[in-house]
């Protein structure tokens, strides 16, 4: 894939947070996830535009499913995510 180089400016606050987690990737492979996935994700709400245009709005009863929905696997993600840090942990 061809690449090309850009300037942009980024609070400095947040660049020293994506370093560090960025690390290994490094941090152009970083931006580009997050470029991919911001972009991913307004294409997603255009179709959302376009599906409530065609079939209405969201009720408050199926945003409410699906809040819960999400904090469920915002949960499910947080016990795996500390699970595997105990068990990198335990193997140091």
């Amino acid at each position: 894939m061809a690449t090309k180089k850009v300037t942009v400016t980024i609070p400095e606050e947040l660049l020293d947070e994506i370093r560090s987690e960025a690390a290994e990737r490094g941090l152009s492979a970083y931006v580009a996830e997050a470029l991919r996935f911001k972009r991913d994700r307004d294409r997603l709400l255009e179709l959302v535009d376009w599906l409530q245009e065609e079939h209405g709005p969201v009720s408050e009863d199926e945003r409410a499913a699906a809040a819960e929905e999400l904090e469920d696997l915002d949960a499910e993600h947080e016990r795996r995510r500390t699970a595997g840090e105990q068990k990198s942990g335990e193997a140091a």
